[in-house]
């Protein structure tokens, strides 16, 4: 049997010698632990005598518990010499306020994708979201781009493994396919803004990720024409950049409209006079857009006849670079906290 009375003396003495945490740990391991003596000491008492066995673990328990709380006044008598050490060393005065905890902002994608669908709102368009799981339907050939068509060379894509209603999947490479299934939904009037990240198979420098977000704007009705587009657009643009800003719109080609546009902005820093920021042209290009084809409102069941509409795209990076300077779409995605801190 365990003399209890020796045990009691030789934990107290012990413990009066320890003189930092690690000690204490150390002490709490040696006597109190699983494998300390006190509880090896508990673990005798299935071969003691019945009339032992009942006085001597009552002994035990009570031993227990009087070195558990010498344990947590040692603590508590270490704890306050560590900070009564600190004080007297000047490096800690308890007398500051205490340092104001992290808080979390929006990513600048995420804020610049609020402020663009905020300025859509307010012009009526409702923001309508869609699957980034896309079918070849509705990523490409809805879009007028079969599968033969030059188009698809241009977004190289990442295809998925096996088939959907007899189509191929794919990660889509536009936010386009939204609009298709929003048109065939819907009835006209249509005023639309589809927000949504999109994927692209390619490599990955200071102007392209092989991720990153657009939103396109849809707007179908009767008498819907160009100049209606082109002053939405400038709208749209100054409520971005500026009311100072000055438009352009160039022609360009996307199988999906016709005619088809290009839309740029004067540069902020030359006010278009040419300089390093706008490669000396004086503008910069900050989205395309065009006349919704007559084919694409013929196959979701419009009257091409009755009904026209406008479409445009936006990359929400190239905005955000365009309206913060920065020089690199990578540093977006890069988990840089110095960077992102900046926003």
């Amino acid at each position: 049997m365990v003399d209890l009375s020796d045990l009691r003396t030789r934990a107290l003495r012990a413990l009066e010698d320890v003189a930092d945490p690690p000690q204490l740990e150390d002490w709490r391991l040696k006597f109190l632990g699983r494998q300390g003596e006190v509880s090896l000491a508990l673990r005798d008492l299935g071969s003691m005598p019945l009339e032992e066995r009942r006085g001597f673990g009552a002994s035990a328990n009570q031993l227990r518990s009087e070195l558990e709380e010498q344990l947590a006044a040692r603590q508590e008598t270490l704890r306050s010499a560590a900070i009564e050490s600190l004080e007297s060393e000047g490096a800690l005065d308890v007398s500051l306020p205490g340092r104001r905890g992290l808080v979390g902002r929006l990513h600048p994608i995420t804020q610049t994708i609020r402020e663009m669908l905020a300025a859509l709102s307010k012009m009526g368009f409702q923001v309508a979201e869609g699957p980034e799981i896309e079918l070849e339907y509705y990523n490409f050939d809805a879009l007028r781009i079969p599968s033969h068509h030059p188009a698809r060379d241009t977004q190289d894509t990442f295809w998925l493994d096996g088939r959907c209603a007899g189509r191929s999947m794919l990660l889509r490479t536009q936010t386009s396919p939204n609009q298709i299934r929003f048109m065939e939904k819907h009835e006209p009037p249509i005023r639309v803004a589809v927000p949504g990240k999109v994927y692209r198979y390619e490599a990955t420098d200071a102007t392209h990720e092989w991720h990153f977000h657009q939103i396109e704007l849809l707007a179908v009705d009767e008498g819907i024409s160009m100049p209606q587009m082109k002053g939405t657009l400038t709208q749209f643009a100054q409520a971005l950049f500026g009311a100072e800003r000055k438009v352009r719109f160039r022609c360009d080609y996307f199988p999906f409209v016709e005619p088809g546009g290009e839309l740029a902005i004067d540069c902020g820093l030359c006010n278009g006079a040419g300089c390093r920021s706008c490669a000396n042209e004086g503008w910069l290009e900050i989205g395309g857009c065009g006349m919704v084809h007559r084919e694409i409102l013929e196959k979701v069941g419009y009257d091409a006849d009755r009904y026209t509409g406008f479409a445009a795209g936006f990359g929400v990076e190239r905005i955000a670079m365009l309206r913060h300077g920065i020089d690199d779409i990578r540093n977006f995605y890069a988990n840089d906290l110095r960077f992102l801190r900046q926003f």
